[in-house]
C-alpha cells in the first residue's frame, strides 16, 4: 500500500484562515439573546430567519472543528492555503502553503515553563516510552551533553531520571510550537518537539539517539566531529566515495566498515548484492559534514528482511564493524540511509531533524534522512559516515514488516526522484517547503507532512534559528576529471558476520573453514608491523594480507604517511611505541610485532598459547647471548651498561627474573623481528618501557631484556616458532623462493619493495592459504 492511498484529513478553512486545534469546539460560536416575549416557533423562526441561519452555520462550523480536531493540524496564523494552484479541470491538486516568512513572530519561553532559563550547546535527544534504562542513565552522564527525553502516550507516569530533562505530553503542549499539533500521541516522532526545545535552549549540536545507545567511553567527542572548527585542523580531508559513475546514486556504507553482507534499513533491496569494495575513493575538505551518521556495534540499523532471515529467531545479533576504518563522506548525487538513533546534527542542518508523520513508523527517519540529504546539497553540506559510535544490545524484539512498507515500496523511486528534483526558490526554507510539496504530489508522504513542514519551519524561525544561505549545486556543473593523484585506496576488512546462523568470513566465499578457524584464533590479536620498504608501494598490501586474519594491522615506518595511516616510529626504538598501541586496543587478547623482512605463516601458529610470551629465543642466529667481559665491541659494552642501569633501577620482581634468567656480565641480542605480548604482560611491558625512558637502548637489546625481566624463558611458548627458517643472509644466487616453505611458522629474510615483490610472496604463501590467490 502506497502512502498516498491512505486517507488524508484536511483542515477546515473558513475565510482564508485554517481552523485551529488550540481553540475549543465552538469557541467562536455566537449565542442569541434571551427572548423578550413569548412567540410560537413558526413566528419566531420567520422573524429571526437570518439569525437562525447564522446559528446553524456556527453550529456546523463548530462541529466540524470538533470532529477534525485531531486530524487538522494547525498551520499557524501566518499559514494560508493558497488554492490558486488548483484547477477545476481534472483531479484537484494539493493546496500549496503560502507562508509569510518575514512576519513570523519570535516565540518567547513562558516564565512558568520548567527549565525556562536553562541553556546548553550540546544535546542528546531520545524518545522514551518505557521506564529509564541503564543505557539512558549512562547517556545522562555523558560529560558536556544534556540529555532530553521526549515522552509519548506510552511513557509511564512519573518518568524521571537524574541528569535528564523530561518533556511530558503536558509540557510539550505548553511550549507553543505549531508542530506539536501534528504529532501522533503514541509515536517516537514526538522527538520533533524535543528538537525544537533543544534549539530554543541554545543547541549548536544535537545527537539524535535512542534509549539503547551505549556510547563507548561516554565521550561523543572521541567518535564524532563535534567541533567542526577543530576537526578541520586535525582532519583536513576526508575520504569520499567517488562520483566517477553518475548513475550510482546509493551506496551501502557497511561494506566500507567491514560488513559487506549486512545492509542498513532503508537501502533499496535490489542493492544489497553490491558487496564489492571501492576501486578507489576521492577526498573532500572537512568542515561541512553537517550530518554525521555513526554505525552501531551489537545490533546495527538493519531492516526486518535482514533481521528475520540472517539468524535463528531466538538468537541475538552481536555484530562488529571496523573501528579503525576511516570515516567516509558522500558526494552530491549519492545517498545512503540515515537513521534517528545514532546521528549527529550540526546547527546548519537542524532544519533536517523534522520527522514525517504520514508514513509508517519504521520508515519515518529514513525518509527524513533522504529528504535532508537532498536539501543538504543546496547549502554545500554533506553526510559523512563514522566507525562505530555506539553499542546497541539486541533484545530480540521483533516488529512487523508492515511498519517498513513505505521503505520497500518507495525508497528506490524516492532516491531517483530526489536526484532529479530542482527548485528555483530563492531561500533555503522555501526550497524545503517546495520539496515537501513535491514529495506529497509524488505520494512519498501526504499533505499532512506538507502542513507539518510549513509549521516546523515557522517554529524554527520563531525560536531564533537562522536559515543557512544557499550555494550552487555541484551536480549541475561538469565534474572535474579524476586523475591518478586524486584516487585514494582503502581496502575494507571482511569481518565476522551472520548469515542464516552461519559465521561468514572470507575474501570471496563466505563459508571457508580454514579462514574461519584462523580468524577466530587471531581475530582479537593486533598485529604491529614495522615496514622498511616504501610504504606507498607496500603498506596497503601488508594490511590486505594480514588484515584478513588479525583484528587490525598497525603499520609503523621511519616516516609517517597520514593518507595511508602509517605511523612514524624508528625501528631502533620501535618497542617504545608499542605501549601507545596497547592502550589504543585495550580489549585485544594480545599483540604480535613483526618486521617486514619476515613472513609469518599464521596457519602454523594455531597451537601457540596466546596467554604466554613468544619470541625467537630458540632460533639460531636470531637470539644470541653476548658476553660483556673483555668484549671489544664498544656498541655492545655501551648497550650492556644501559641494561645494567635499567635493571638496577627496576622493581624487585623484574630484577630477580632478569638476573636469574641472564646472569652477570652478559646480555641477550635478538633481532626481535617477531614476538608476541599477551594481554596479561602488557602492563609489565609498559612499566619496563617507562624505566628505560629516554635511554638510547636499542630495540635488539631492549626487547630480549624486557622478555627476560617479565618471565622465565621456560615459560615462553617458544615451540611454535622453533621451526622458523632464519638466514642471516641469502646464499649466493638464492632468492626468497628458494628458502621459503609453507610448513615453517615464519621465514626470514624477505625483501618486499613494491607490488611485484608482494605478488611473488603471495603466490608462495598461497601454498598454505589458497584463498590468497584471490588477492592477486
Amino acid at each position: 500500500m502506497l502512502v498516498q492511498d491512505r486517507p488524508s484529513p484536511h483542515g477546515a478553512v473558513a475565510g482564508g484562515k485554517p481552523s485551529s486545534p488550540r481553540a475549543g469546539p465552538g469557541a467562536d460560536r455566537r449565542h442569541p439573546r434571551p427572548f423578550a416575549k413569548n412567540l410560537d416557533f413558526a413566528t419566531w423562526a420567520s422573524e429571526h430567519s437570518s439569525k437562525l441561519l447564522l446559528l446553524l452555520f456556527a453550529l456546523a462550523s463548530a462541529a466540524a472543528v470538533f470532529l477534525l480536531r485531531g486530524a487538522a493540524p494547525d498551520a499557524a496564523a501566518l499559514l494560508c492555503l493558497d488554492r490558486s494552484r488548483s484547477s477545476s479541470a481534472g483531479p484537484a491538486k494539493l493546496p500549496y502553503p503560502d507562508v509569510a516568512w518575514s512576519k513570523v513572530p519570535p516565540l518567547a519561553i513562558a516564565a512558568g515553563v520548567p527549565f525556562a532559563s536553562f541553556r546548553a550547546e550540546r544535546w542528546i535527544v531520545v524518545a522514551v516510552s518505557t521506564p529509564p534504562t541503564a543505557a539512558l542513565a549512562a547517556l545522562a552522564r555523558v560529560k558536556g551533553w544534556q540529555l532530553l527525553a521526549v515522552g509519548d502516550s506510552h511513557t509511564p507516569s512519573g518518568w524521571e531520571l537524574k541528569g535528564a530533562i523530561f518533556l511530558s505530553l503536558e509540557l510539550q503542549a505548553q511550549l507553543g510550537y505549531r508542530s506539536v499539533d501534528f504529532l501522533p500521541y503514541g509515536s517516537h516522532v514526538r522527538k520533533t518537539a524535543g528538537y525544537l526545545f533543544a534549539i530554543q535552549h541554545g543547541a549548536k549540536v544535537i545527537f539524535d539517539a535512542d534509549d539503547r545507545a551505549e556510547v563507548p567511553g561516554n565521550d561523543l567527542g572521541k567518535h564524532f566531529d563535534v567541533d567542526l572548527g577543530s576537526g578541520v585542523t586535525n582532519h583536513p580531508v576526508l575520504l569520499q566515495y567517488s562520483h566517477a559513475d553518475p548513475n550510482r546514486t546509493v551506496v551501502n556504507p557497511y561494506v566500507h566498515f567491514g560488513q559487506r553482507s549486512v545492509w542498513p534499513r532503508g537501502l533499496p533491496l535490489d542493492k544489497v548484492g553490491e558487496v564489492g569494495h571501492e576501486v578507489f575513493y576521492t577526498e573532500v575538505f572537512s568542515g561541512r559534514q553537517f550530518i554525521q551518521q555513526g554505525l552501531s556495534d551489537g545490533l546495527p540499523d538493519v531492516d526486518a528482511v535482514f533481521y528475520f532471515t540472517r539468524k535463528p529467531p531466538t538468537s541475538a545479533f552481536d555484530l562488529r564493524f571496523d573501528s579503525e576504518a576511516p570515516k567516509v563522506a558522500l558526494p552530491q548525487g549519492m545517498m545512503a540511509p540515515v537513521n534517528s538513533f545514532n546521528t549527529l546534527f550540526q546547527s546548519p542542518a537542524f532544519w533536517g531533524l523534522m520527522m514525517p508523520v504520514s508514513v509508517s513508523s519504521m520508515a519515518a527517519d529514513v525518509i527524513r534522512g533522504y529528504w535532508a540529504q537532498r536539501i543538504l546539497w543546496e547549502i554545500g553540506g554533506y553526510v559523512a559516515f563514522y566507525p562505530p559510535t555506539i553499542y546497541r544490545k539486541d533484545h530480540i524484539q521483533a516488529y512487523p514488516f508492515a511498519e517498513e512498507k513505505d521503505l520497500h515500496v518507495n525508497v528506490g523511486r524516492l532516491i531517483k526522484f530526489l536526484n532529479e528534483w530542482r527548485s528555483n526558490k530563492q531561500t533555503l526554507f522555501e526550497k524545503i517547503l517546495d520539496l515537501s510539496y513535491a514529495m506529497a504530489e509524488e505520494g512519498f508522504w501526504t499533505e499532512q507532512d506538507v502542513r507539518l513542514t510549513a509549521a516546523w519551519l515557522q517554529d524554527l524561525l520563531a525560536v531564533g534559528y537562522r536559515q543557512p544561505r544557499l550555494m550552487s549545486l555541484e551536480i549541475d556543473r561538469q565534474r572535474a576529471t579524476i586523475g591518478e593523484g586524486d584516487m585514494k585506496e582503502f581496502v575494507p576488512k571482511k569481518l565476522p558476520s551472520v548469515h542464516l546462523g552461519v559465521d561468514e568470513i572470507g575474501t570471496v566465499n563466505y563459508e571457508i573453514g580454514n579462514l574461519i578457524k584462523w580468524r577466530k584464533n587471531f581475530g582479537n590479536v593486533v598485529m604491529i608491523m614495522h615496514v622498511s620498504g616504501p610504504v606507498d608501494r607496500t603498506a596497503l598490501e601488508w594490511r590486505l594480507l594480514y588484515g584478513r586474519i588479525f583484528k587490525t594491522v598497525i603499520i609503523l615506518a621511519e616516516q609517517s604517511n597520514k593518507e595511508l595511516a602509517v605511523e612514524r616510529c624508528t625501528l631502533s626504538h620501535a618497542y617504545k611505541y608499542l605501549p601507545k598501541v596497547f592502550e589504543r586496543y585495550s580489549g585485544a587478547d594480545g599483540f604480535v610485532f613483526l618486521q617486514d623482512h619476515m613472513i609469518l605463516n599464521y596457519w602454523n601458529l594455531l597451537q601457540a598459547d596466546k596467554e604466554k610470551l613468544w619470541i625467537t629465543n630458540k632460533i639460531a642466529h636470531s637470539w644470541v647471548t653476548v658476553p660483556l667481559e673483555s668484549n671489544k665491541e664498544e656498541w655492545f659494552v655501551k648497550q650492556g651498561a644501559l641494561v645494567k642501569q635499567v635493571i638496577g633501577n627496576s622493581p624487585v620482581h623484574f630484577q630477580t627474573n632478569y638476573k636469574e634468567n641472564m646472569g652477570e656480565n652478559k646480555i641477550a641480542f635478538c633481532g626481535s623481528e617477531l614476538f608476541y605480548v599477551p594481554r596479561r604482560f602488557v602492563e609489565d611491558f609498559g612499566d619496563l618501557v617507562g624505566l628505560i625512558g629516554d635511554l638510547d637502548l636499542h630495540h635488539k637489546i631492549a626487547v630480549p631484556m624486557m622478555f627476560l625481566a617479565m618471565d622465565s624463558p621456560q615459560n615462553f611458548d617458544s615451540e611454535p616458532l622453533a621451526g622458523t627458517v632464519f638466514k642471516t643472509q641469502l646464499p649466493a644466487n638464492a632468492t626468497f623462493s628458494t628458502i621459503y616453505t609453507a610448513q615453517a611458522p615464519a621465514v626470514f629474510p624477505v625483501k618486499v619493495m613494491n607490488e611485484i615483490d608482494f605478488i611473488k610472496v603471495i603466490r608462495l604463501m598461497s601454498i598454505g592459504d589458497p584463498l590468497l590467490m584471490e588477492l592477486v
